[in-house]
């Protein structure tokens, strides 16, 4: 990762520009590569051309690559600071493209750096790549599970490569995450993913739409895409984005639309939706980011997404049991049961506890924090790891404990200050973790200095 003021060089050694990056946001990192010389795709034939007019190096231009593969590093720097303030912007971009514009034509793996079209894990695409996909040939899906299914590669830090696939059979990249998030059967790419999508304006963006930047002209140049997750403020200029990009899938407030082409990029909303769930029943933050959709969408008589997911999100925090069939759209009795358990684990009593969510209750789910609904009187308890004792959480300490920690932090949503890790070495960035996690419990003082005790412990693994 680039430090605030380090010069970025290209392969032959020449100095680029000097990118300012504030030094606590994760810049994305992009590769780029030399023109196949098998390749049909409009922007590779132009590179050629480009590369065979140039003048020789004993001339003065510049020297060849001869068809071997170089990366470059193009980093940007956000032109707002998070949490308020202006920052630099850097001066390396990648080449622009047209708003909108038509994709290229879908001639495979070497048209893209995202690894083109293919089946799961790799293997040959299940049908014809280029043509369009009905709705009714579409997964069904709904924006609660798209915003759930990318916060599961996003905690687990599934690593970026264009080459590897995850366990799941979806390719390591950017594209073959939205294909996960999706669950399409098949890995696209970013010239092909608007033939399961509509586009639309951005002031429109919703929970589990895309912003997508498909480089038509070269699409080996800067062609990204990230999932829309909610807004950040009312201005609407910052959203909360997950992305797959370097070093690993990550949640980031971020300008919008992006970093750096930011003009460039279009909003589309997958056609699979279930009928619906167009997300004017809720706030534009979505419920798998914390806001409340509305206490009107709770209580007898109500059935709609939210309180699916609000049964979700129940189980998922120990009330499996109130539920024998569910969690569903319908409101009903375990709902009820299920989230006065979780009030009542809170401490709440009376009118606080009533099973009815608020937006206290909704927020302590949807951000994973709070107290977990206590097993049935004289139900096994998981076994909880033994707290290894604070001497493994200081400076210079190194040790599977530490990186034991930080991946528990991460999957609990608590790995924001992390620009490589969790690794076994101790240092400010699990500090800063543990201590949102402490925060995040009501401690104040010294309960919260960042440094692991056996409560800290207990409340990460229980």
């Amino acid at each position: 990762m680039y430090q605030y003021g380090q010069s970025v060089m290209n392969v032959e050694g020449n100095r680029m520009a000097t990118v300012q990056v504030p030094a606590q946001i994760p810049v994305p990192a992009f590769e780029e590569y030399e023109p196949a010389v098998d390749c049909p795709c409009p922007g590779c034939a132009r590179q050629r051309r480009e590369l065979a007019h140039r003048p020789a190096v004993r001339l003065g231009g510049p020297p060849a690559a001869h068809g071997a593969r170089r990366a470059l590093v193009l980093v940007t720097a956000a032109g707002v600071v998070l949490g308020g303030g202006t920052g630099a912007v850097g001066a390396a971009q990648s080449g622009g493209g047209l708003a909108g514009a038509a994709p290229a034509a879908d001639t495979g793996p070497s048209v893209t750096p995202q690894g083109g079209t293919s089946g799961l894990h790799g293997r040959p695409h299940p049908g014809p790549a280029a043509s369009p996909v009905s709705r009714a040939d579409l997964p069904r899906t709904t924006r609660a599970d798209i915003i759930q299914r990318a916060k599961l590669w996003a905690a687990e830090g599934i690593p970026y490569s264009m080459q590897k696939f995850w366990s799941d059979g979806y390719r390591q990249d950017c594209s073959g995450y939205i294909s996960m998030v999706w669950g399409l059967a098949s890995n696209e790419w970013t010239g092909s993913l608007q033939r399961f999508a509509t586009r639309i304006d951005r002031k429109d963006l919703q929970p589990g739409d895309i912003l997508l930047f498909h480089n038509a002209a070269n699409p080996i140049k800067g062609s990204h895409v990230t999932i829309f997750a909610g807004w950040t403020d009312y201005r609407r200029t910052h959203y909360v984005a997950y992305e797959q990009t370097k070093p690993r899938t990550r949640r980031q407030v971020t300008p919008l639309a992006y970093w750096n082409n930011s003009d460039s990029y279009v909003a589309y909303r997958y056609n699979g939706l279930i009928p619906g769930d167009d997300g004017t029943s809720g706030s534009p933050g979505g419920a798998a980011e914390g806001v409340f959709p509305g206490a009107g969408m709770f209580g007898p008589g109500r059935s709609n997404q939210h309180v699916t997911e609000l049964g979700r999100m129940l189980v998922a925090r120990g009330a499996s049991r109130f539920y024998r069939v569910g969690p569903g759209p319908r409101w009903g009795e375990a709902d009820r049961r299920a989230t006065q358990a979780f009030q009542l684990a809170q401490g709440w009593r009376g009118a606080e506890a009533d099973g009815l969510p608020g937006a206290h209750t909704w927020r302590l789910l949807a951000q994973d924090r709070g107290r977990d609904v206590p097993a049935e009187p004289g139900a096994p308890r998981a076994a909880v790891p033994p707290f290894p004792g604070a001497g493994h959480f200081r400076p210079g300490q190194s040790n599977r404990h530490v990186e034991q920690l930080g991946r528990q932090l991460v999957k609990h949503g608590y790995g924001k200050h992390y620009r490589k890790g969790p690794t076994p070495r101790w240092g400010e960035a699990d500090r800063r973790n543990v201590q949102d996690f402490q925060r995040a419990q009501g401690w104040r003082g010294a309960a919260a200095d960042g440094y692991p005790g056996p409560e800290t412990w207990r409340r990460l693994f229980r």
